[in-house]
């Protein structure tokens, strides 16, 4: 089992959603530790692959949260976030973004 590993800004922002979610991430985040993929995973699109995201549908909001699998020891929680487009369900490009530039500052620290 790998362990899971949080960015400060991230956790910050998971601890705001309504508990009922933060338990189904957690849940979904620990199929994932355990080498397997929650129904409510899937991979993000735009990454070459190890970068994860997770739904939650909750009442009329939507919760993601973002994970990294890479060639680490520990599974990287990297974004978190409710998601306010009304624009279909893609993820938007400051979302994108963030987890862009948070997965080089891992990639610098030598944590991915």
């Amino acid at each position: 089992m790998r362990e899971i590993a949080w960015v400060r800004a991230a956790r910050k922002e998971f601890e705001t959603f309504p508990e009922a979610v933060r338990n189904r991430i957690r849940l979904a985040l620990e199929v994932s530790a355990h080498g397997r993929m929650a129904d409510n995973a899937k991979p993000l699109k735009g990454f070459d692959g190890g970068v994860f995201e997770i739904a939650v549908p909750y009442r009329t909001d939507a919760y993601r949260t973002v994970y990294a699998v890479r060639t680490g020891a520990e599974i990287w929680v990297i974004h978190a976030f409710e998601k306010k487009s009304t624009k279909g369900i893609a993820t938007q490009k400051r979302d994108i973004d963030l987890v862009h530039a948070r997965l080089r500052q891992l990639s610098k620290a030598g944590s991915t």
